[in-house]
């Protein structure tokens, strides 16, 4: 626990991806560091992502070469730091021959292939015209094209990096409400409640990193608006009807993209809409419009149709990008912009606008060459690129071969548990399992496979308090969990207080 007598050289408001990443990036540095998140880690548009890492093909339409490029580096980096929550996914880009010529796709291609550094995954290639994809398609006798990117669990990502923060020293609070901040002599002095009790903190520099909420009132009395705009966007989760492993990237006549993305074994994610969004961001819904929107965009061009009766799913997120002044949502940049006051005897503050999952980690360190001056002399410098995530030291290709000692270790566990155990939390899995030799030794299970053992596990390292934390954001188990086996857990969880 914290004291609020202790000086921090930096403060960080937002548990999100960039709030994480800056933690660790900073913590590493040998920075007293401290995180400050009003509900759970990844709560918002963290966890509301198509959960891709990816260069971003269709911004290459809007000239943003930098950006692409920077992201396509990234791909690879984050590939080989997260190989359990993180790994290559192939994507089909069938042709629509009213919308694009084959030979722009083929240019965009090359540059996607050639932009950024690719060493772990395959360049994209035409399929041919057996290829069993075409089988998914409305019109099969579309030409299709082939390309690599890569999925993410996001909201796991999240975590990894608090976890890598607080294990270099960060102090990392959940549940904890910033009231207001403001600078006294060379500090910051930050207001929260946390655990019901006025709180207060200091530290020398202070990030917001409050993603949707990042332009509030809290910040205006220190820093002028950071015009930021609020793209709202949605997916919805369908049973699987194929076996296809691969991605399909729908061109939809509006200009927009559409993912239909295999998800959790049975299931298939398809998104994302843009739409401009005015409201409280923690009150984000899907709407019926989006809803018939994305059913009518898979319909239209796959084979097999999607209608709001399939969905057993959806969720929404908002998006803080800065307004460039595009007119349209889907054209506003997915680069970030960090907003710097004070330094020069006044307590710095950087605001982050905007911003990709996949370029989270050198947003961190520009975060950190900005506010590198204002805080005690460090000798370290960018480290992030080559330390694994928690659970992430073992090689990009070796996920079978960590499976196979797991299942050697612990004969008596079922292989389906290990498997996913190995995907959700890497060598750390061991942590989690000691010394177990039958399930009886793992404690209750509430679902699925999800036993006590896990759940302390979420509980006393994750930050995960409720059943929502553990079944929606440190893994999707929500999906094949009942009513009463939610309650279960929550029973559990409140017994445990």
């Amino acid at each position: 626990m914290t004291a609020a007598s202790t000086l921090y050289d930096l403060a960080i408001i937002g548990g999100g991806i960039n709030g994480c990443g800056i933690a660790r990036d900073a913590a590493g540095r040998g920075h007293k560091v401290l995180l400050l998140e009003q509900g759970d880690l990844a709560q918002a548009t963290s966890s509301a992502s198509t959960k891709l890492i990816h260069g971003g093909l269709r911004y290459l339409e809007h000239y943003e070469f930098s950006l692409v490029r920077k992201a396509l580096i990234e791909r690879e980096t984050l590939l080989a730091l997260a190989p359990h929550i993180i790994w290559p996914l192939r994507f089909v880009l069938p042709h629509r021959p009213h919308m694009r010529p084959v030979w722009m796709l083929r240019l965009g291609l090359f540059l996607y292939d050639h932009l950024g550094r690719r060493s772990l995954l395959p360049a994209s290639w035409m399929l041919s015209k057996t290829d069993p994809v075409h089988a998914l398609l409305a019109n099969d006798k579309s030409a299709c094209f082939e390309y690599s990117d890569a999925w993410v669990d996001d909201a796991r990502l999240v975590i990894l990096n608090a976890m890598d923060a607080k294990a270099r020293g960060a102090d990392i609070l959940t549940r904890c409400q910033v009231t207001g901040i403001r600078p006294d002599a060379e500090h910051w002095q930050i207001d929260t409640v946390y655990k019901g009790q006025d709180t207060g903190f200091q530290a020398k520099a202070v990030v917001n990193a409050s993603g949707p909420w990042a332009d509030q009132n809290l910040f205006h009395a220190v820093q002028p608006s950071n015009r930021l705009r609020l793209v709202k966007g949605s997916h919805i989760v369908v049973r699987k009807w194929h076996d296809d492993p691969r991605c399909l990237i729908l061109q939809n006549d509006d200009g927009r993209i559409v993912f239909v993305i295999p998800y959790e074994q049975d299931f298939c994610l398809i998104g994302t809409t843009d739409t401009d969004y005015q409201g409280d961001p923690a009150a984000v819904r899907i709407s019926d419009d989006e809803i018939a929107y994305l059913c009518e965009a898979v319909s239209r061009q796959c084979a097999h149709p999607v209608t709001p009766e399939d969905i057993v799913w959806s969720y929404a997120g908002v998006r803080p990008l800065m307004d460039d002044g595009q007119d349209a949502a889907q054209e506003t940049t997915r680069d970030y912009h960090l907003v710097k006051s004070g330094g020069a005897g006044q307590p710095a503050l950087v605001s982050v606008i905007g911003g990709k999952i996949t370029t989270y980690r050198v947003l961190a360190q520009d975060v950190m060459e900005l506010v590198g001056a204002d805080l005690h002399p460090s000798s370290i410098g960018d480290w992030t690129a080559t330390a694994p995530l928690p659970g992430g030291d073992f090689a990009v290709d070796g996920f079978a071969a960590l499976v196979a000692k797991a299942c050697a270790r612990y004969p008596a566990l079922p292989p389906g548990l290990l498997t996913r155990l190995a995907r959700h939390y890497g060598t750390c899995l061991f942590e989690i399992l000691v010394d177990a030799r039958t399930m009886d030794d793992l404690g209750a299970c509430f679902g699925v496979d999800l036993t006590a053992r896990e759940v302390d596990y979420l509980v006393t390292r994750e930050w995960a308090q409720t059943a929502e934390d553990i079944l929606w954001r440190r893994s999707k188990l929500g999906l094949h969990f009942s009513n009463r086996q939610v309650e279960q857990l929550t029973a559990y969880l409140q017994g445990r207080v």
